[in-house]
């Protein structure tokens, strides 16, 4: 039975305008590293999750409707994602080989291993990880293939993404991720300073680089990885989340 909503027809118009850009923001997170996916697909979808979100919405609940939206919108994506299940088997099996060599490497190691030892370990190019390393993202993020906790998938995500905004914890992982970053090379700080400062989507990313969308989403993954591997150096959490 759908939620009833509080909120006048006038209120309501107005928290979905207020809100799109929340709708664009998710578009440029989910539809980062999605294979082969139309961005405007997942716009419409996340549309429609922010217009139910405004149609249940209740003032009352003391919970600030774009906390409410962003699950619902972020839901309505990801149940799209994972309906069209466009990572074919082949690929997903590719991620989960990958998933079991990092966790081995990084056992032998002590940390998790660089992009350049797990390509020497696999015995493919760093050009063939990369696509592997998007495709173990995209799973990672729509949950296609959870994965051992702390595996290549919590080597993938934002690093700030759990972290509570404020907190000494929080204030301390942004410091050492600025730090982090500037030891990327100058493409990954590149790509990780346009999206998460600027805020720009893979495909402007693209036109300022001169690459394509899907190589952005590439160096935009292979740089997380890094940044993550580096912390869990720096701090000796298996999961860096």
């Amino acid at each position: 039975m759908p939620e009833a909503s509080t909120t006048s027809a006038e209120a309501r118009e107005q928290l979905i305008l207020e809100h799109i850009p929340l709708v664009k923001h998710l578009v440029g997170r989910l539809g980062f590293d999605a294979p082969g996916l139309d961005r405007d697909d997942l716009y419409g979808v996340g549309m429609i999750g922010l217009i139910a979100a405004a149609d249940a919405w209740d003032d009352q609940r003391g919970v600030a409707f774009s906390t409410f939206a962003y699950t619902r919108i972020r839901g309505a994506m990801l149940d799209e994602l994972r309906k069209l299940d466009v990572l074919p088997r082949g690929r997903r099996e590719r991620v989960r080989d990958l998933d079991k060599l990092v966790q081995r490497l990084a056992h032998e190691q002590g940390v998790p291993p660089t992009p350049e030892e797990i390509a020497a370990a696999a015995g493919i190019s760093l050009d063939d990880l990369d696509e592997a390393l998007c495709d173990a993202a995209f799973a990672q993020s729509t949950s296609l293939d959870e994965g051992e906790e702390g595996g290549l998938g919590a080597l993938l995500t934002d690093p700030r993404s759990s972290d509570p905004v404020g907190s000494l914890e929080w204030q301390e992982l942004c410091s050492l991720v600025t730090e982090e970053i500037m030891n990327l090379s100058e493409q990954e700080k590149t790509v990780i300073t346009l999206h998460y400062a600027e805020e720009l989507m893979g495909r402007d990313i693209a036109t300022v680089l001169g690459v394509t969308e899907s190589r952005v989403s590439q160096i935009h993954t292979r740089a997380l990885y890094r940044l993550n591997r580096a912390l869990v150096a720096r701090t000796g959490q298996e999961d860096p989340r």
